[in-house]
């Protein structure tokens, strides 16, 4: 199990009666055991491999729906990629140039996921259009063979993931992919099928479209996230407001400003804050009460205090926090 978990405690005393209080704690990386990590790269493995059998596949019998399907394999193979590397990356201490560790990464890279999952939906969508409108010949038979296999791969790696933590994010997000592909999977069987009885192509191209809806709903969902993130948004499931107001309660606490509540990872809010104490001897003990309120409250792990003894001793935003706006 990977964690790193350090303690920092400044305090500064300028000649203008206050003082820099930051009371750091630092748990960033996904605590992670061996099995698990194991877990979401045999899965890796096996989603990417049937993949390019479905690309393949795809190409050989002309369905679009088995193509869509590959589409929607790629994300889950890239997803998981994410997770396997985020694992790997917790180990990596911070360094000079990166003191917050690598975390931030995954962040970046499921934007460009996002982006691309984007640009998969729009060419199946332009395709299957174009197939309403010029009918091709499917191969049913060479379709329903993939398509089963690709159903049987997914319930295996839908077994070997829900085997694992499902505490953690990162294997609860790949288990949710994973539900995606067996849709997709069906779907491409029942357009075999309905071929096969039938001879009904368009099942083929409407099918798609469905797949491709799949892939562009996971892909605004993962844009949504990590734009949010990468622009400092407050994390999800963060009250502003609760957190001021607990604050507020601390004993010694007289007001707030200059509140901020950010992430380097959607699951790993940070807070800096500017409290403003009833008198100087008061200090170690708001810090301390303050500490305890924003971890045990919220699980914000790292925050910055910063005390001071009067309002705005040290400039900044002084109303940003004064009024907050759930």
């Amino acid at each position: 199990m990977t964690a790193h978990d350090h303690s920092r405690h400044h305090d500064h005393s300028q000649g203008h009666d206050h003082s820099h209080d930051h009371d750091h704690s630092h748990d960033h990386a996904p605590t992670v055991t061996a099995d698990s990590a194991k877990r979401v790269k045999m899965a890796m493995i096996l989603t990417a491999g049937f993949m390019l059998a479905e690309v393949i596949g795809g190409w050989i019998s002309g369905s679009l729906a088995l193509l869509a399907d590959a589409g929607h394999m790629f994300s889950d193979s890239f997803s998981l990629g994410l997770a396997l590397f985020a694992f790997y990356m917790g180990d990596k201490a911070p360094d000079k140039l990166r003191t917050f560790g690598y975390q931030r990464f995954q962040v970046l890279a499921a934007f460009v996921n996002g982006l691309t999952l984007l640009a998969i939906s729009a060419w199946i969508l332009v395709a299957a259009i174009q197939r309403f409108t010029q009918p091709s010949e499917v191969l049913a038979g060479p379709m329903l063979v993939i398509a089963v296999l690709g159903f049987l791969v997914n319930i295996v790696v839908f077994k070997i993931l829900h085997g694992g933590d499902q505490e953690n994010l990162n294997l609860r997000g790949a288990v949710l992919h994973v539900i995606g592909d067996l849709l997709g999977s069906v779907a491409a069987i029942v357009a075999s099928i309905v071929i096969m009885l039938t001879g009904w192509m368009p099942i083929d191209p409407l099918l798609s479209m469905l797949a491709a809806a799949l892939i562009l709903r996971a892909a605004w969902k993962i844009l949504r996230r990590s734009s949010h993130t990468l622009l400092e948004g407050t994390p999800e499931g963060v009250d502003i407001a609760q957190i001021r107001d607990a604050l507020l309660g601390v004993e010694g606490v007289k007001s707030l400003h200059d509140i901020h509540v950010w992430g380097l990872t959607p699951q790993d809010p940070l807070l800096s804050v500017h409290l403003v104490i009833e008198a100087p001897e008061l200090h170690d003990g708001v810090i301390e009460r303050a500490y305890e309120v924003l971890q045990a409250r919220f699980g914000i792990q790292h925050a910055t205090l910063q005390v001071e003894t009067r309002d705005c001793l040290t400039g900044g935003e002084c109303n940003h926090g004064m009024v907050v706006h759930p």
